[in-house]
């Protein structure tokens, strides 16, 4: 199984020109994908939540394209696909040598968004949950550190993480997927109680990091991606007041551009005591 699964995914990367067709056949391919972007959005209380599940398969395939492309892009090219918005807020962070928390997530182009400011402005550290076939792993990790960024292993993520930002340098990590009561705090995310990893906000308080969210989002009028570094969100010690700090941040985002965050997670999955499972 994993032979075949390794010999798809180099098929999948060999052939971008294919990737809104893969798109579409992982949309047909596993239904529950969209019932559970729609549920979802439905929850969050859009109203128009599968032609927003539509786009989000959209935004899947140009992720897919832009990925099975970076072998062939360079420093010079890296523009024709992306561009900056908001630097100030992160480089007037990294100035003051405290390291930098980059808080991103599976909104827009995630795997572009490092890849190309590595380019662009210089390498940063980006936190990854290694995947279970090692052999798709080690190609994806590959293709992630094309550009001079340093991989840190989600397994050994605290050292990593401590290491860089003692250094003064920038690290990426993913603050939106669901998690266990004993790894977070129930926040109010798109109305709902969501159970959010608190490490995040830990480690900008212990270590007066600051904490900057970005992401590469889509322009259609530009067929290009921007880079957007938001404000500096404060940290005040407060574990729980800054979690939902964050979160409330990146939720102002997604619902500027609801049909680029990966909806087909079961973010809610964690409940709080009491309250029936979602899914």
């Amino acid at each position: 199984m994993r032979f075949l699964e390794t010999a798809l995914a180099r098929l999948v990367l060999a052939t971008p020109s294919f990737a809104p067709f893969y798109a579409r056949v992982l949309d047909v391919a596993v239904p529950r994908l969209r019932r559970t972007a729609v549920l979802n959005l439905k929850r969050a209380g859009f109203a128009d939540a599968s032609e927003i599940t539509d786009g989000v398969f959209r935004s899947i395939g140009r992720l897919i394209q832009t990925f099975a492309r970076f072998p062939s892009l360079n420093p010079k090219t890296i523009h024709e696909l992306i561009r900056y918005e908001g630097l100030e807020n992160f480089t007037n962070a990294i100035a003051r040598g405290k390291g930098v928390l980059v808080a991103t997530a599976h909104l827009g182009n995630w795997e572009l968004s490092a890849f190309a400011h590595a380019w662009m402005t210089g390498p940063m550290n980006i936190v990854v949950r290694p995947l279970d076939n090692p052999k798709i792993d080690a190609l994806i990790e590959q293709r992630r550190a094309m550009s001079g960024n340093n991989i840190i292993s989600k397994r050994e993520a605290a050292r990593g993480i401590l290491r860089a930002l003692q250094h003064g340098e920038a690290v990426g990590i993913l603050i939106d997927q669901n998690t266990t009561p004993e790894e977070g705090v129930f926040i109010d995310f798109f109305g709902i109680k969501a159970c959010a990893g608190t490490a995040f906000v830990k480690f900008a308080h212990r270590t007066a990091a600051a904490v900057v969210p970005g992401f590469a989002l889509w322009e259609q009028g530009e067929r290009r991606y921007v880079l957007r570094f938001y404000p500096e969100i404060e940290i005040t010690g407060d574990v729980q007041a800054d979690t939902q700090r964050v979160h409330s941040a990146l939720e102002a985002v997604i619902r500027k551009y609801p049909d680029q965050w990966l909806w087909i997670h079961r973010r809610w999955k964690t409940r709080p005591p009491g309250e029936p499972a979602i899914y």
